[in-house]
């Protein structure tokens, strides 16, 4: 069941033969969506793409972490992530 990801290049292609432009177009297109998301989500804000998910930032607090090689507890700094919450409708198609 597991299968290698979808590269940029077959993507590009799948969504110039779905929308019916030239590959060009299409790569224009998903550089655009992908530096709007980038663009939003950095400032701290949240886009949703109705069918796939949300994409936002979240803040995370400073807390003590734990190395595994050592065990050796260490402070780690607060810092933001990232963060995908799927939407209902994939996880139904997924889950179908």
């Amino acid at each position: 069941m597991t299968q290698k990801p979808m590269t940029k290049t077959q993507l590009v292609a799948a969504l110039a033969e779905a929308t019916g432009a030239d590959k060009k177009t299409a790569d224009a297109n998903l550089a655009a969506l992908t530096e709007i998301v980038t663009k939003e989500v950095a400032a701290g804000g949240a886009v949703t793409l109705p069918g796939l998910g949300k994409f936002a930032c979240r803040a995370r607090p400073a807390r003590m972490v734990r190395n595994p090689a050592t065990g050796e507890q260490m402070h780690k700094d607060a810092d933001r992530v990232a963060k995908v919450t799927i939407a209902k409708a994939l996880k139904d198609v997924i889950n179908a």
